[in-house]
């Protein structure tokens, strides 16, 4: 069975563990996305949350951000760590935003990583979930997940997204990653991984190893 074949049994494993392959980040539009992945980096998805309800109430369009200063919204994100350089890349994405994409979101990795703070994981998770193009959301848990499987031995997020992009099919990378996520939360965790519960034990190259060990 090469890759590819692997892949599709995982995404549907996965699809009957976890029906629902929803982002956990609360938004209603793509600018409040764009800016919670932001605050989202080196900050758990929970505390993302639990900030923004006050500040997306304050700042409700780019305009709003662009000409805020930025030590006013480093009241609001305090508690998401790094706020001071999170502060200033919304506020310069914003004016970005303004000034090179008429105050929308784009819909483009390549215009979304021209944006302050934007990097290709928060640029592929806008393109998936906003704009329902294939993307591979490269975070913790696929990098950890993923490489658990047999996938690959990187810690590239680069590399790790190429290879996912071609083997996964692509209707389904962007469910898959979001799934990842919620199996990385559930299952395989990072120091103690539950295969015994797991759907893909059967399927993984890290729990055939580790059973190897125990019985040798």
């Amino acid at each position: 069975m090469d890759d590819k074949e692997k892949a599709k049994i995982i995404v549907e494993l996965l699809k009957k563990e976890y029906p629902e392959a929803l982002c956990s980040l609360e938004y209603t539009d793509p600018l409040q996305l764009l800016i919670a992945t932001r605050l989202a980096a080196q900050c758990t998805d929970m505390r993302v949350n639990m900030v923004t309800p006050a500040l997306f109430e304050r700042y409700k369009t780019v305009d709003d951000f662009a000409d805020a200063d930025a030590s006013q919204i480093e009241k609001y994100i305090y508690s998401c760590g790094f706020y001071k350089t999170k502060a200033q890349d919304i506020v310069n994405m914003c004016r970005q935003l303004r000034e090179n994409f008429n105050s929308e979101v784009p819909s483009t990795i390549e215009e979304l990583t021209t944006l302050s703070g934007v990097g290709r994981k928060t640029a592929n998770l806008i393109v998936g979930d906003i704009f329902k193009k294939p993307a591979v959301v490269v975070d913790t848990h696929c990098i950890r997940i993923t490489s658990r499987l047999g996938f690959h031995n990187s810690k590239d997020a680069a590399k790790i997204e190429k290879i996912l992009r071609d083997i996964l099919p692509p209707a389904e990378s962007n469910d898959f990653c979001h799934r990842m996520v919620l199996h990385g939360r559930a299952v395989c965790d990072a120091r103690k991984p539950k295969c015994d519960k797991c759907c893909l034990a059967q399927h993984c190259k890290y729990f055939t190893e580790n059973k190897e060990q125990k019985n040798s």
